[in-house]
């Protein structure tokens, strides 16, 4: 009976022994997770936004009437002025008004009568323009097309000068990109035809231009 006793009190001191030691053991940490990978937000193009541009331009002009050059003669210049616009962006697909205005020089010269050469030139060239694009996140291609207004300035030799300011048409596109934080920067074409403008000797002067410039723009 004494052992049975002694036994049975050895056993619940080893017990309380054992339980104590394990809660002095310390606790294992959970394993830490993993925090889930960054994934940046789809570009929006909505707002407003201001920029420059600068570019050149090509083109063919003819001087028709008592003064004729015969046919087309080549112009070419540069271009470099300021840019307004905004944009609506639904879903994918972004839509834009843009104008701007620029100082110009493109221009050209040919034979227009025996001893007299006519010159054009354009002076300063505004456009207003829809633009509809389709955005693949940071990149917008896009079509452009509108109203331009420009002037159109007819010398010729002998009998002065003529100059109008002539509202047409122009169309086009380009690729624009967003670069850092707000600012975007953009490629583009246009076609430009500023109609028939008063000349000398009451001739008229056809001026149309291809146009590639680029540009920056601030979005806000």
């Amino acid at each position: 009976m004494k052992r049975f006793v002694f036994a049975a009190a050895a056993v619940a001191v080893l017990s309380s022994m054992t339980a104590a030691n394990a809660a002095d053991l310390p606790r294992r940490q959970a394993m830490p997770t993993k925090a889930p990978a960054y994934v940046a937000p789809i570009y929006n193009w909505s707002g407003l936004y201001l920029g420059i541009n600068g570019g050149g331009g090509w083109g063919h002009t003819s001087v028709t009437g008592p003064l004729s050059t015969g046919g087309d003669f080549n112009t070419s210049g540069g271009l470099v002025g300021g840019t307004i616009g905004y944009n609506y962006q639904m879903n994918q697909v972004v839509f834009g008004l843009e104008g701007d205005v620029d100082w110009s020089n493109l221009k050209g010269s040919a034979p227009c009568a025996v001893g007299v050469t006519c010159e054009a030139k354009n002076n300063w060239l505004g456009t207003a323009r829809g633009r509809i694009g389709y955005a693949f996140d940071r990149f917008l291609p896009y079509v452009t097309g509108g109203l331009a207004v420009g002037d159109v300035k007819t010398s010729a030799t002998g009998f002065g000068s003529s100059s109008e300011t002539k509202a047409g048409w122009t169309l086009g596109g380009g690729l624009e990109a967003a670069i850092s934080g707000p600012w975007t920067a953009k490629v583009e074409y246009l076609y430009v035809d500023l109609q028939n403008a008063s000349a000398p000797v009451g001739s008229s002067t056809d001026f149309r231009s291809n146009i590639v410039r680029g540009g920056i723009n601030y979005r806000f």
